[in-house]
């Protein structure tokens, strides 16, 4: 336990973000969870809203660095090819 005052402003500081960062990873997983099932299902129009949906949620992870980069682009890739096949 933190003794000094700015310490455990710190502290209080860490629980916050950490709870801020959890619900955006909640968010951004239950997204990517929709698009799959979409995809399952076969359901074009909804794939399509979902992907669109996910994709925005993917970027926005990385720019408040929650995910790297290369991790977004590749998920990205394969949810792209996904939709692709099933307009195909």
């Amino acid at each position: 336990m933190p003794n000094i005052k700015s310490a455990k402003k710190r502290v209080k500081t860490i629980e916050a973000k950490t709870l801020q960062n959890k619900m955006l990873k909640t968010a951004l997983k239950t997204s990517m969870k929709k698009y799959e099932a979409a995809i399952e299902a076969g359901e074009k129009e909804v794939a399509a809203e979902t992907y669109k949906a996910t994709v925005k949620k993917l970027d926005k992870a990385v720019a408040q660095g929650l995910l790297h980069k290369n991790a977004a682009a590749r998920k990205k890739s394969q949810f792209t090819r996904k939709l692709n096949s099933l307009n195909a």
